[in-house]
């Protein structure tokens, strides 16, 4: 006997009515979650566009543009009135810069002490070791005690000139009373108040004195002919809610005239307008996506059946769907009363369609009406929002949804498993009985043939002809 085809072929017959029910139910709730899925994708991203168009800041941002950037570049807060304006810059604020004393090489010694800087009203002092009290060394030490104030230093050599080597020190703090001073305390041996500035008694002269490279000095422009000051590059005060930034001064032409830069601040439509555009386009997908997923395709005929979308007669889908339309297609109150006063209106299959120049014009009326209508207590997306909330908020519809198709399929694996014991037990008990049964008919005809073999020995026993 074949025992193993025939255990093989019984156990096959016992697992497979089980085992195609629990592929069916797997393959099912696999469905159903990577719809779910999709459906919740195209929720968040819905959500996303709706609180764009539903945050006030958004109708309050202004835009900003500069005629030359080189000069002078511009932004404006929500604060910030439209208008024009023309700027002139005369001279950029800049910070000090001093050359200390000169001396042979970056690698003479000076001496040991305290370097007191001071840089307008801000001062620190600068610990000169003895060991690291060259020229290169008091460089290394006052880069790393100025670091956060602004100050760099830096070694410039002229070998073959009488200037010898000598530290610059640069101060990135602009204004006009951001001067650079240097005041010295000796500790040691040399002479460390070689390096003050303005210079000391003992301070060389000629060729290797120290020298004010750079004043500190305010920015010089003006604003509408209106003469100003600034200690910074950075203006933040002179137009209500507007920030300049001076990157350049002018060059005035031969008659000595300095040409304006015109300024330009206004309501940023823009970016109310890409606004719309998005919930307009993320409502189309939601609307394609639970489409896909609820479409029933009717088969060809014979034994085609038809398809059918994994949500396909959902209620909830179907619900939302449903108070979703109906919160679109709800008046308000104000000026602007439905989503066609704006330009969006509802094509047969379901999804809207967005007419720009309509809004563009609704926009050029101020960005008032538009936050009447999408924000407040009544906006439309408040009320479009307080739709979608109970499906994408932690505990809501979609998540305990999810978690019940994750039980089922952890059931499933469950069942999976514990049909595979049984089918494994069942087996072996098949092998043993079949085998059992295989060698007892092997026993029997062993004696079978033993017996034949004796009694067609015995004396007078007639045996078959040949």
């Amino acid at each position: 006997m074949d025992v193993r085809a025939m255990v093989d072929a019984l156990v096959a017959a016992d697992k497979a009515p089980k085992e195609a029910q629990l592929n069916r139910l797997e393959g099912t709730t696999k469905t159903k979650v990577s719809a779910l899925g999709q459906f919740r994708s195209a929720l968040s991203s819905f959500e996303t566009a709706l609180k764009k168009l539903n945050s006030a800041p958004l109708y309050q941002q202004r835009s900003a543009a500069s005629a030359d950037e080189s000069i002078v570049t511009v932004t404006a807060g929500s604060k910030a009135v439209a208008g024009n304006y023309d700027v002139k810059v005369f001279e950029l604020a800049q910070g000090s810069k001093v050359s200390l004393a000169g001396v042979d090489s970056a690698d003479t010694v000076i001496g040991s002490g305290t370097l007191t800087i001071q840089i307008g009203e801000d001062s620190f002092d600068v610990e000169i070791a003895e060991g690291a009290d060259t020229l290169a060394g008091i460089r290394d030490a006052i880069n790393a005690a100025g670091k956060d104030k602004g100050l760099n230093a830096t070694i410039v050599s002229d070998p073959s000139g009488p200037g010898g080597s000598r530290l610059i020190l640069s101060s990135s703090a602009t204004g006009a009373d951001n001067d650079i001073k240097v005041t010295a305390t000796a500790s040691g041996s040399g002479d460390l108040s070689l390096l003050e500035f303005p210079a000391s008694a003992s301070a060389p002269t000629g060729e290797r004195a120290p020298r004010l490279l750079m004043a500190a000095s305010d920015a010089r422009l003006s604003i509408d002919g209106i003469m100003l000051s600034s200690a910074s590059n950075t203006i933040d005060d002179a137009i209500d809610g507007v920030s300049l930034t001076l990157n350049a001064a002018q060059i005035a032409d031969e008659s000595g005239a300095v040409k304006p830069v015109s300024l330009t601040v206004a309501e940023d439509l823009e970016t109310v307008k890409t606004s719309v555009t998005e919930f307009v386009d993320a409502y189309n997908k939601l609307v394609g996506t639970i489409g896909a997923l609820t479409k029933v395709t009717p088969g060809t005929g014979g034994d085609d059946q038809p398809s059918t979308g994994a949500l396909v007669g959902d209620a909830s889908v179907r619900s939302f769907m449903n108070s979703v339309r109906s919160e679109l297609s709800s008046q308000s109150d104000g000026e602007l009363r439905i989503l066609a006063d704006l330009g969006i209106t509802t094509e047969r299959d379901g999804k809207l369609k967005l007419d720009t120049a309509k809004l563009d014009k609704v926009l050029e009326s101020g960005t008032d009406k538009l936050s009447a209508f999408f924000t407040g207590e009544n906006g439309l997306m408040v009320r479009l929002e307080s739709r979608v909330k109970p499906y994408t908020q932690t505990g809501g519809l979609l998540d305990n949804r999810d978690k019940a198709l994750q039980n089922t399929m952890s059931s499933v694996r469950d069942q999976q498993e514990a049909l595979e014991r049984r089918t494994a037990s069942l087996e072996s008990r098949l092998l043993a009985q079949f085998n059992a049964m295989d060698s007892l008919v092997g026993n029997l005809m062993g004696t079978s043939n033993y017996l034949t073999g004796v009694l067609e020995s015995l004396p007078g026993v007639v045996k078959p002809s040949k």
